[in-house]
């Protein structure tokens, strides 16, 4: 059985990088995580010293152990999906970016595959589930290209709360960015990451959502130094603004991808197919907030 005194059994993965704390929650609901043999229930407690299987498949030690954390900025390309496998045979996130030395990236949220712009992933699973949580009130940024008038009334609506189907949803501050015609665009906050939401707020008062982007993540903004379909690290202010968004200490190193001296051109996109674990295979999922 788990040592008693290890970690919370999803809390122990999720840092491993298997997977946020609310998926492995899950699977251990549905029977699919083992720890010495026998199915795991929620509230139980692993160590790296445990054995530790996913739908009969065991979990290496070196995995387990894994202590250095890494994040990466990717600036997401329209029509790339983010899940590691797609039915439909379209290119996914997961095949640009490198692997990291330890775990599994876990997204941050989601783009649909008709959005933009960026997604944080990282390999660990507590950041990544704190950051997409609501207690942590973390706030993204669009900048959305709209057809159709916009007026005060509609802002207005938009700003104090618009009724979906899922329930009343709002922005926290919509800024007029300029243009007209059918290229007015306007840069949106929003604390959630409900389904496609950005798009359906601006469809609930009349107009239609033609470019969607996002350019920050909480304190992280995406600069034009990432072109489309690049990656890079986050510095060491990002690093250490984005724990304190979410009340995390610095309890482990911090791991680099691209070491010094290295050419900048490594911390370009590669196109190859990155490995897809056998306990991931999903179809993919719409946007988170977009």
């Amino acid at each position: 059985m788990p040592e008693p005194g290890g970690e919370r059994l999803q809390k122990f993965l999720a840092n491993a990088g298997l997977g946020s704390r609310r998926e492995i929650e899950q699977w251990i609901r549905d029977g699919r995580v083992r720890v010495n043999g026998r199915t795991a229930r929620l509230g139980a407690r692993a160590s790296a010293d445990d054995r530790i299987e996913i739908d009969g498949r065991p979990v290496g030690h070196k995995r387990l152990s894994g202590r250095e954390r890494f994040v990466i900025l990717y600036n997401k390309p329209e029509g790339e999906v983010v899940t590691r496998h797609d039915p439909e045979g379209r290119r996914t996130v997961f095949q640009r970016l490198p692997r990291p030395p330890q775990g599994r990236w876990i997204s941050v949220g989601r783009l649909d595959v008709n959005s933009a712009g960026l997604l944080l992933l990282t390999n660990d699973g507590e950041l990544a589930n704190r950051l997409m949580h609501p207690r942590y009130q973390i706030d993204r940024e669009y900048a959305v290209r709209v057809h159709g008038e916009v007026t005060e009334d509609m802002i207005r609506q938009l700003v104090t709360g618009v009724p979906l189907e899922d329930g009343t949803a709002r922005f926290e501050d919509v800024v007029d960015s300029g243009g007209e015609g059918s290229n007015h665009w306007f840069h949106v906050v929003i604390m959630e990451g409900r389904k496609r939401e950005v798009r359906r707020l601006w469809e609930a008062v009349g107009a239609t959502v033609s470019r969607l982007k996002r350019v920050r993540y909480g304190p992280v903004i995406l600069d034009s130094a990432v072109k489309a379909g690049q990656w890079r690290e986050l510095d060491k202010n990002e690093r250490k603004a984005l724990l304190a968004a979410v009340g995390m200490r610095a309890d482990r190193p911090w791991g680099t991808l691209v070491r010094p001296g290295q050419r900048l051109a490594r911390n370009k996109v590669h196109g190859k197919p990155a490995r897809v674990s056998p306990w991931r295979r999903r179809a993919p999922r719409d946007g988170d907030g977009d």
